[in-house]
């Protein structure tokens, strides 16, 4: 009998200890995101278009500058036609063709595009959309949050 008992103790201590106890709805099973920016996808009609950490940089002069990275993981190309930011459209300048696997980025020291508005006409702290036309998914809009120019984005500028 006491082999028995021994042998439930230690099973429901393993159990409890080990975390299964919480169930399967867990809080460390759920996934949260770990960085401001946005995240989004286009992966209907043969096309598979990430939008990954986007967000809105707030220079003191009032524009908004994008920051982020677009991915594209199929062989088929796709191009940014355009970015509209808190329903102002955005001026875009480097790369826009979206080849399999070569990030489109926005900022940053691999940067390789930028996207500008001259007059954001909102503040850090507040979320404003994004929307980005492309020329075979479509278009697709977040809901992006602004931050200052300081920290990891103090180098941002329009």
């Amino acid at each position: 009998m006491r082999r028995i008992l021994t042998a439930l103790v230690i099973a429901t201590l393993t159990v409890s200890l080990s975390g299964c106890g919480a169930g399967t709805n867990a809080s460390t099973r759920n996934i949260t995101q770990v960085t401001d920016g946005a995240e989004a996808a286009i992966a209907t009609d043969g096309n598979n278009i990430k939008l990954v950490n986007l967000l809105i940089v707030a220079t003191p002069e009032g524009a908004g500058v994008l920051v982020g990275t677009i991915v594209n993981s199929l062989p088929t190309e796709d191009a940014l036609l355009g970015v509209a930011i808190n329903g102002q459209v955005a001026t875009v300048t480097g790369t826009n063709t979206l080849a399999q696997n070569t990030p489109v980025v926005f900022e940053g020291p691999s940067a390789n595009a930028k996207a500008v508005v001259g007059a954001l006409g909102a503040v850090a702290g507040q979320n404003v959309q994004v929307t980005m036309f492309f020329a075979r998914a479509g278009q697709v809009t977040v809901q992006a949050i602004i931050r200052d120019q300081r920290d990891t984005y103090a180098g941002i500028t329009a």
